[in-house]
């Protein structure tokens, strides 16, 4: 091939990729929908609490950095298909994750999933987070995975193990019309989930807990980081006056006869965007729950603009009774294949 026609394919490709990042991170706005036509319960506003509640901090505490309390909050969530949430043990990092003295695994996945990484994909969105969680050991990393609500306790911090770990649990099952369509055959074969890769990782575990995430990544903006500690207490303190005790992680093995039993774990995570709307919560509600018949089992809620005054009618409404309060909603996920945002 000549060196003009090896230039002209280069440029086209770049130009196609770039293309193709712009359509994939290209989210339509809908009107949340009321609660007469949702397939979801749906309330308008979130109750005021019943009971004490500690303030929400001043704007002087937050040094002058204002919460947005205007714009509607429905559509501003990331689209994703998958949040691989890295267990770190750290409550604050540095605004570039990767940049971490402990953020190998970060690295890692960024080097095989972001741009022009072997397995990028720009039709299959992974959110890459680091969480307050503990690994299970100092010498792998630890993941969690939503919305497939898998936790991987060992991950080996290498490029192969990496690949692995995103072929055999993240990549999706089948391929949609676009990605057919934009990438070309040879292409398409790593970007398919190849589940004989699952055997490679040992003590796999399914999620059976109700995951309550804060964003509390201080080092990229002061809201977050001052709101996530009042957020962590405040939920702790209102599950467990529901009768829903707070697991500690991590979690190796979990009894049959406990998986449908409501529990929850809370942890502070890193960047997930829209610090002008902190609080920033994801509430995860596992698969296990639709025993119970929950509303949003197999789903994650995003929630903007929590304070601890909301608190308390996100436990009754949301976790307890299956209910996405309007006022508060960024978007959600559902856990199904192929991926669908609420």
């Amino acid at each position: 091939m000549s060196l003009l026609r090896r230039t002209r394919c280069s440029l086209f490709s770049s130009s196609l990729t770039r293309s193709l990042r712009r359509q994939a991170s290209t989210r339509a706005r809908l009107n949340i929908p009321s609660a007469a036509s949702s397939r979801y319960p749906v309330i308008e506003s979130c109750p005021s609490p019943t009971c004490a509640c500690q303030p929400h901090p001043t704007e002087a505490e937050m040094q002058g950095n204002k919460i947005d309390r205007e714009a509607n909050l429905y559509g501003s969530m990331a689209a994703y298909a998958e949040q691989i949430l890295i267990s770190t043990g750290k409550d604050d990092w540095k605004s570039r994750i990767e940049e971490d003295e402990d953020g190998e695994m970060v690295r890692q996945v960024k080097k095989v999933l972001g741009r022009d990484g072997p397995l990028e994909d720009p039709f299959h969105n992974v959110m890459i987070t680091t969480s307050s969680f503990p690994p299970t050991s100092s010498a792998a990393a630890s993941a969690f995975l939503f919305p497939s609500f898998r936790y991987i306790p060992s991950i080996p911090l290498d490029t192969e193990h990496v690949s692995d770990l995103i072929k055999g649990f993240v990549k999706p099952i089948n391929l949609n019309d676009q990605q057919k369509k934009f990438h070309p055959p040879e292409k398409q074969k790593d970007l398919v989930r190849d589940e004989a890769l699952q055997s490679k990782f040992s003590g796999v575990r399914e999620v059976d807990e109700i995951v309550v995430l804060i964003c509390g990544h201080g080092g990229r903006d002061l809201r977050c980081g001052v709101l996530a500690p009042l957020l962590r207490a405040e939920f702790k303190e209102k599950l467990e006056m529901k009768g829903i005790p707070i697991r500690s992680q991590p979690v190796l093995s979990v009894p049959q006869d406990e998986m449908s039993k409501p529990k929850a774990s809370i942890g502070s995570i890193s960047h997930i965007g829209g610090h002008k709307w902190a609080g920033n919560v994801i509430i995860y509600i596992p698969k296990t729950l639709r025993a119970i018949n929950h509303p949003l089992a197999g789903k994650g809620i995003w929630y903007g603009r929590v304070g601890p005054e909301q608190v308390e009618g996100i436990v009754e409404e949301t976790i307890v009774q299956g209910k996405i309060i309007k006022e508060l909603f960024r978007g959600g996920i559902e856990d199904n294949e192929p991926r669908t945002l609420i």
